[in-house]
């Protein structure tokens, strides 16, 4: 959930907003039905009514989705736009749209469930002939000298003031992609391309490929860094690249085990995976670097996973062998779930939940605050 000062960020953020504008406006025509996925304040929603939208469905799970009906009102365009309070992946549409407009990314277009929300979407809402917007993302890879950025992952763990060993918190360190912004004179190689995100076709949500580098400027590399570039219509689009004006999304760091001292010419190989788990992906980068003579190489293995802080006591409750129990929070949540049966008030929930667990809730008004959390979390 963004706050409304990262709203903010994202519409001061003038290269994003004019072309995501101007690709509404190709898109747009009279009479159109457009869908807007993740709205948040409502600004695609009512630029779609300026154009002549027909109808706008605009979806957002979160409360900013309240500040998106008041800026439609003080718009004059509330009675155009119908304000769907949940994931898109739970809305069911009445009809099909002609045009579907997202920003559903983090810094990379690979993020939670962003992917496979605009797959959704696509497969039941889009008319045979509609648009996508954004339509392809191509993500971009090259090898980094990011000394202020390496500095400031390991240098907490390298140099601490009471001179403890925390070299395991360093290992995690090194294996947490971080978001930074980086020059291009940091780059020490030609960008490749990693991979594209046809978001028309795509059907696969995971990424996954190898890529070569001949260095062209000597320098020490601290890792490889990761931007995109995004079509949104043809014609209209914009970069996140470290050449490209600054937004809102910036770059993605991930760093080495150890910086490598490297000279012109030299080579280095990564194989570079992403795979979405459950709600999230889980990067992989494989880095291999020959010697400038070719007679010794150094490889490091990283993965996000290594960089999970997750206690023994956390795995061994998700082993396959383990026999899970409820806790009291597990059982009071449950019984919270069997009286929403759509006849029970909240206060009705809250008066039996405190008399049931009396150890737990003194009042029933404050069950009430707890039952509402669950309520808003999973009811309708």
């Amino acid at each position: 959930m963004y706050s409304l000062a990262a709203y903010g960020a994202m519409i001061a953020d003038r290269v994003r907003m004019e072309a995501y504008a101007e690709a509404l406006r190709r898109t747009v025509k009279p009479g159109a039905v457009v869908v807007d996925i993740g709205t948040g304040p409502g600004i695609w929603a009512v630029l779609a009514c300026e154009l002549g939208a027909s109808r706008v469905i605009a979806i957002e799970p979160d409360s900013i989705i309240q500040v998106a009906r008041e800026v439609a009102a003080s718009n004059r365009c509330s009675e155009k736009i119908e304000f769907i309070e949940k994931i898109s992946t739970r809305f069911e549409p009445a009809c099909q749209a002609d045009v579907i407009v997202s920003d559903l990314r983090g810094v990379l277009p690979l993020a939670g469930q962003n992917i496979p929300a605009v797959v959704d979407a696509r497969r039941r809402f889009l008319a045979p002939r509609g648009v996508l917007i954004p339509r392809r993302d191509k993500v971009w890879a090259v090898v980094v000298e990011a000394p202020k950025s390496y500095q400031q992952c390991v240098e907490p763990w390298e140099r601490n003031v009471l001179k403890q060993d925390l070299s395991p918190a360093r290992r995690r360190a090194v294996s947490t992609p971080q978001a930074v912004r980086a020059t291009p004179d940091q780059l020490l190689a030609k960008p490749k391309l990693w991979t594209r995100v046809e978001y028309a076709t795509i059907e696969d949500f995971n990424a996954h490929g190898e890529l070569e580098w001949t260095v062209e400027r000597s320098g020490t590399g601290h890792g490889i860094l990761l931007w995109f570039d995004t079509d949104l219509t043809e014609d209209v689009g914009f970069s996140t690249a470290p050449s490209a004006s600054e937004t809102i999304y910036g770059s993605l760091f991930f760093p080495w085990q150890d910086p490598v001292s490297l000279v012109t010419g030299q080579n280095v190989c990564v194989q570079l995976e992403a795979k979405l788990l459950e709600e999230d992906y889980v990067w992989r980068w494989t880095t291999g670097i020959e010697s400038p003579n070719g007679t010794d190489r150094i490889q490091f293995e990283q993965s996000s996973l290594q960089g999970a802080v997750i206690s023994l006591q956390a795995l061994q409750k998700q082993a396959s062998g383990h026999v899970p129990r409820l806790s009291e929070e597990g059982c009071i949540h449950r019984r919270i779930l069997e009286m929403m049966d759509g006849h029970a008030s909240l206060e009705d929930i809250a008066r039996r939940l405190a008399a049931e667990f009396p150890a737990r809730f003194t009042r029933w008004q404050q069950a009430l605050s707890y039952v509402g959390a669950v309520s808003q979390k999973l009811g309708e």
